[in-house]
């Protein structure tokens, strides 16, 4: 990739490192979390919960229209708030628009109110490097991982300039207006390949069905995430777990978090379908490099590399037969052995082949797109690595200092200055 380069004023030797408890003494600042138990958000409309924040967004829908004639308290959302989530994604957050101004909070979610520049920034500088290693210092998990709002207050982190902030600020939102915009594209394009295989399904014959064995070949996946080496130097190919399969947006991924090198037989070609469930919902996607899918995940090959698009579609559109036939508590055991006899529709060759044709276009455009979005997100994570590596280490103040609550802010230090200040350790 290009040298990155980084607006004026980015200079790191003038930004002052502080926290949200020292700007508290000369800024408007004000930090809480909901209020509202996270169960509540299944049950009630209008909540933002943990889970809905995501890629720097409120991913949760407009449920009730009501909630934003409310006015806003301590623990609903105003717009300009940062919503820093404090379960299980821990240090996730995102810009609350005025789309989500009034909603109420579960205590899953840390909300800070500040001048626009600070807010602006200090979500920008959660996404380093720097900021997540800080945070996971203080994560605890007796069940998921937690972190506190406490931890968000006490967090050192550099200011830079408000100009300098308003810059970043510009170049990060469009980076994730692009790929957001890419990522709308590929979803419709899919939905239009769904919208033709039913308008297929629903003019052929009723009686053009199989059971899934007959027309592919199926195989559970094997071992665990946590029995993986941990990024292997001859790691050769993915290794697939269920949670990679959850909410995307196509069955589309240009590279999975995962990597390993397997024995003979354990890694599918390109092509293969890979398919995990929770709850009521399945979720499918189709293999563009060689995978391994771990427990729980079950790769599904058309017998014919050419009926690849109808039997992905097959399954999106039978989503609640495949969830229903997994085990387990959350519905997230899901095998070969299960998947076997299930009735799918199945034309004759020239229908899936009309088929194929028809949809390929589609396919290749949201792989195209989906390579996009890689890229930018490549370009968001150079900026933000580049950032936390300017910003050098930052060294906290001491204790007593804190204690008595001082106003001034410490600068930056680079790594040279804090290991003389260490005495040369």
């Amino acid at each position: 990739m290009d040298a990155v380069t980084h607006p004026r004023g980015s200079d790191t030797a003038v930004w002052p490192t502080t926290s949200l408890m020292l700007e508290q003494g000369h800024r408007r600042i004000h930090t809480t979390t909901g209020g509202v138990d996270s169960a509540e958000t299944g049950r009630a409309p209008g909540i933002v919960g943990s889970e809905f924040v995501r890629d720097g967004r409120i991913l949760s829908p407009r449920t009730n229209d009501s909630v934003a004639d409310e006015q806003p308290g301590v623990r609903s959302l105003r717009e300009g708030d940062l919503a820093v989530v404090l379960v299980r994604r821990v240090g996730d957050s995102a810009l609350v628009t005025s789309e989500h101004a009034g909603w109420p909070a579960t205590r899953s979610i840390g909300i800070v109110r500040a001048d626009p520049h600070v807010v602006r920034w200090l979500h920008i500088w959660l996404q380093t490097p720097t900021a997540k290693a800080r945070i996971y210092e203080d994560v605890t998990a007796h069940v998921e991982p937690t972190t506190s709002l406490d931890t968000l207050r006490r967090m050192w982190f550099p200011l830079p300039p408000p100009d300098t902030v308003t810059a970043y600020h510009r170049v990060f939102g469009l980076i994730e207006e692009m790929a957001s915009v890419y990522r709308e594209t590929a979803r419709k394009a899919v939905r239009l390949a769904d919208a033709l295989h039913d308008e297929r399904v629903s003019s052929g014959s009723p009686r053009d069905t199989r059971p899934l064995a007959a027309v592919a070949v199926l195989k559970t996946g094997k071992g665990s995430e946590r029995s993986l080496t941990r990024s292997p130097s001859d790691a050769t190919v993915d290794v697939v777990a269920p949670k990679d399969l959850y909410d995307l947006p196509v069955p589309h991924v240009h590279r999975f978090r995962l990597s390993g090198q397997v024995g003979e037989g354990e890694a599918h070609p390109p092509g293969t379908l890979l398919v995990s469930t929770r709850g009521a919902d399945a979720h499918t996607v189709v293999t563009s490099r060689p995978a391994k899918p771990l427990r729980s995940v079950v790769a599904v090959r058309p017998l014919d590399d050419a009926d690849v698009w109808w039997l992905l579609h097959e399954l999106r559109s039978r989503s609640a037969d495949v969830a229903g036939r997994a085990q387990g508590e959350k519905g997230r055991e899901i095998s070969a052995l299960a998947l076997k006899r299930l009735e799918i529709t199945w034309p004759d060759r020239f229908a899936r082949a009309s088929f194929h044709r028809a949809v390929e276009p589609l396919h290749a455009a949201a792989k195209l797109l989906v390579s996009k979005i890689a890229t930018l997100h490549a370009l968001r994570d150079a900026l933000l690595s580049d950032i936390a590596a300017k910003a050098g280490v930052l060294r906290e103040p001491d204790a007593d200092r804190e204690a008595r609550g001082a106003g001034t802010s410490t600068p930056l230090r680079s790594p040279d200055r804090a290991r003389a200040a260490r005495g040369g350790r």
